[in-house]
């Protein structure tokens, strides 16, 4: 099952390498979710969790928005199997929907 959501990305980061000759590529976003999400005590407030999406290619339609960061996006969401809890929510998609801050004037 597939839903959208709209969400507050905090970071972007690009990862990309080789390691025990196996390469890897990805781009993982940190957007804002509520501390309770996982429901194992008490908590308020928000923290970042961070999702997988695509290959490290991925950051570079981000890499303009670092100054306007944390910044709104609307996310696509897959609800897949998880082995131990039942479901995970899995990134398919992200867009942002404000538009980059204008760079500050320097006087």
């Amino acid at each position: 099952m597939k839903f959208q959501s709209e969400v507050i990305v905090h970071g972007v980061k690009e990862s990309e390498g080789v390691v025990e000759g196996r390469a890897f590529s990805s781009t993982t976003f940190h957007c804002e979710v509520d501390l309770a999400e996982n429901s194992a005590g008490r908590s308020i407030g928000r923290a970042t969790r961070p999702f997988k999406l695509g290959d490290a290619k991925e950051f570079d339609k981000w890499a303009h928005l670092g100054a306007s960061l944390p910044i709104k996006a609307v996310a696509t969401f897959e609800m897949a199997a998880a082995a131990q809890d039942g479901t995970k929510m899995v990134l398919v998609d992200i867009r942002p929907v404000e538009q980059a801050k204008p760079a500050a004037k320097v006087q």
